[in-house]
C-alpha cells in the first residue's frame, strides 16, 4: 500500500502540506449570511462588518468602547464587583465554577463594563455588555453597575449610552436576577427626571429581562442592522400563540417598521449618529 502514498512536500519549501495549513488556521472565517471566506484582519479593520455583504458580526464590549468613545483613556468604574452566588446554583456545572472560567477567559468580573470618556469631545457614562460572559446574562452585579452608572450620570450631569448585548436575566440568580429589572428601571425614572439624556443601543442579540427593562426605555432607541431584538424566543412565542410568524420577526427592522425602534443605524455610524443626537438632546 506504500505505492500510493506520497508525502506531500514542496520543492522550495520542504514542510509538510498539513503542517503548514494548520499555521493559517483561524486566520480565516466565514460570513454566516453571504458565505464568503473573509480575512480575519480585514473584519476587524471594518468593525466586524462583512465588506461583502454588510452583515455586522458581534462586537465585544472593549471594542464597543472603542468605537464609540475618543481615543483618550476612558475610565472603568465599579470593576471589581463581583457575584456571590447568592443561591449557590448547579446545573451542568456549579454557577460559582462557571463565574470563574468566564472571569479568567475574558478579563473581567461580570457581563458588563462602565466606562467615563467622552464621544467627540463631550463627557459621557457609557455602559458595554460582553455576550461571551454568560451569554451577556443580567444578575446582580449587571443590573448594579448599570444603577451605579444612571446615578452617576445623574451626579455628573452626563448623558447615559447603554450598548446591550444580552440573553436576559441570569436565572442561576433567580429572583434576585429579576429584581434587576424593577432597580435599573428606577434609577432611569430619576435619569428622566433630571432631563439627561438616554440612548440605548441595541445589538444582536437584545432579549429578555434585558429588552423588558432599560434596552427599551432610552430617550432614544438606536438598533445595528440585522439584531436580533425581543422577550421570548420565537419558537416560545409561536407554540403558546399556536400561529406561524412574520418573515423577518424580532429583527431590527421589523421593529423599526412597527415602531419599537426610532433608528437602525449601521456600526460605522453609530458614533456620529449618537453626537448629534446628543447636541440636539443638550445644544438645542
Amino acid at each position: 500500500m506504500t505505492w500510493f502514498k506520497r508525502e506531500k512536500k514542496s520543492l522550495e519549501n520542504p514542510t509538510p502540506v498539513d503542517e503548514r495549513r494548520v499555521r493559517t488556521e483561524g486566520m480565516w472565517t466565514k460570513c454566516s449570511s453571504c458565505r464568503a471566506i473573509i480575512w480575519k484582519k480585514d473584519l476587524e479593520g471594518n468593525w466586524d462588518v462583512c465588506p461583502k455583504c454588510e452583515h455586522h458580526f458581534r462586537l465585544d464590549a472593549r471594542r464597543r468602547l472603542a468605537l464609540l468613545l475618543d481615543e483618550e483613556p476612558w475610565v472603568e468604574h465599579d470593576a471589581d464587583l463581583e457575584s456571590s452566588d447568592p443561591l449557590h446554583f448547579t446545573d451542568t456545572k456549579p454557577y460559582a465554577k462557571r463565574l470563574k472560567e468566564a472571569q479568567h477567559k475574558l478579563n473581567m468580573k461580570d457581563a458588563v463594563i462602565t466606562a467615563e470618556g467622552k464621544l467627540d469631545g463631550r463627557p459621557v457614562i457609557c455602559c458595554s455588555m460582553e455576550f461571551k460572559f454568560i451569554g451577556g446574562s443580567m444578575g446582580a452585579v449587571v443590573g448594579e453597575k448599570v444603577a451605579r452608572a444612571v446615578e452617576r450620570s445623574v451626579a455628573q450631569k452626563s448623558p447615559l449610552i447603554v450598548v446591550s448585548c444580552s440573553g436576559g436575566a441570569r436565572m442561576m440568580e433567580g429572583a434576585v436576577s429579576l429584581m434587576q429589572l424593577a432597580k435599573v428601571s428606577a434609577a432611569l425614572g430619576r435619569l428622566d427626571e433630571a432631563r439627561i439624556p438616554f440612548i440605548s443601543v441595541l445589538t444582536d442579540p437584545t432579549t429578555g429581562g434585558v429588552t423588558a427593562s432599560y434596552a427599551m426605555l432610552g430617550d432614544l432607541n438606536i438598533a445595528e442592522p440585522g439584531a436580533l431584538i425581543g422577550f421570548a424566543g420565537p419558537r416560545v412565542i409561536e407554540q403558546t400563540i399556536r400561529q406561524k410568524l412574520p418573515e423577518g420577526f424580532q429583527t431590527a427592522e421589523f421593529l423599526l417598521e412597527h415602531g419599537f425602534l426610532d433608528a437602525v443605524v449601521p456600526r460605522k455610524e453609530l458614533k456620529p449618529y449618537i453626537s448629534h443626537a446628543l447636541s440636539f438632546f443638550l445644544d438645542s
